[in-house]
């Protein structure tokens, strides 16, 4: 990696505390029922307009981008790695985005982010 590219450590925190800062504030209010965290509505007609939360799309670019900025750095970041793992899952054994933010909340407290969910057993 050519050293020009390299982020300065103090400015890589100062990024990811700001990431963690807004992710608690965008699950408290998905865990009270607002939709979008996870996924996008887009391409569910005009109904999803109206459910628009460009706050989310925001949270999971800066995410994107500060897993590369990890990657790069060959680090990782637990918080934001969880994330979007939480954000690819799609399909009808779906849990709902309510449950994912309560479960992603709970173990954020306990301090459990980044450690493996027991076996088989999913967070929600």
């Amino acid at each position: 990696m050519d050293p020009r590219d390299e982020v300065e450590p103090d400015r890589l925190e100062t990024l990811a505390r700001a990431f963690a800062e807004q992710l608690l504030a965008c699950l408290d209010e998905c865990a009270r029922g607002r939709r979008g965290l996870f996924s996008d509505f887009e391409g569910l007609g005009d109904e999803a307009e109206d459910d628009a939360w460009p706050e989310a799309a925001r949270l999971r670019e800066l995410a994107l981008a500060l897993q590369g900025i990890f990657a790069q750095q060959e680090e990782r970041n637990a918080l934001c790695d969880e994330f979007l793992d939480l954000c690819s899952i799609h399909g009808e054994s779906h849990p709902g985005e309510r449950k994912l933010a309560r479960a992603l909340l709970e173990r954020i407290e306990r301090g459990e982010v980044g450690t493996p969910t027991e076996g088989e057993k999913r967070p929600w």
